[in-house]
């Protein structure tokens, strides 16, 4: 059986996550956060910020690694690392090497139900992490 691994970038502002519009030409479009598979030699955290300035033109700074999802996705079991990723430069430019992003939005948490995403699993966990980033910092909390 094909396995695939791969990271992901969770990157937050105020109460936006930044998403791609993906798929190939003649397939249906559909959202994800930035994410792509690992080169040989490449360690999860530095395939999650290559993945996110290929897709989006942003630079990154991984903050923490957040879980590991494995599963078995489109016929091939996948094994993807996520990080929560701090955007700390760049621009958004789409220069993915595989043609296969056609957009970059930052998505707020009312849009991410209505939106047709790659990984409807992940809805859940984007809600979670844009519902923590939206609530003030309390003293004593």
């Amino acid at each position: 059986m094909y396995m695939w691994e791969g990271s992901a970038a969770l990157c937050i502002n105020e109460d936006k996550v930044l998403m791609v519009l993906q798929g190939k030409r003649d397939e249906p479009k559909r959202w994800s956060i930035p994410s792509g598979g690992k080169n040989k030699n490449e360690s999860f955290e530095a395939c999650c910020l290559r993945e996110l300035e290929e897709e989006t033109g942003y630079i990154g700074k991984t903050q923490s690694k957040l879980f590991v999802k494995r599963g078995y996705s489109y016929g091939i079991d996948v094994t993807v690392h996520y990080f929560q990723v701090e955007i700390i430069g760049g621009q958004p430019t789409i220069q993915d090497p595989d043609e296969l992003i056609h957009e970059i939005r930052w998505v707020s948490l009312e849009e991410l139900p209505q939106m047709s995403l790659s990984f409807p699993e992940d809805l859940r966990i984007l809600q979670e992490f844009l519902e923590k980033a939206s609530k003030p910092y309390q003293i004593g909390k």
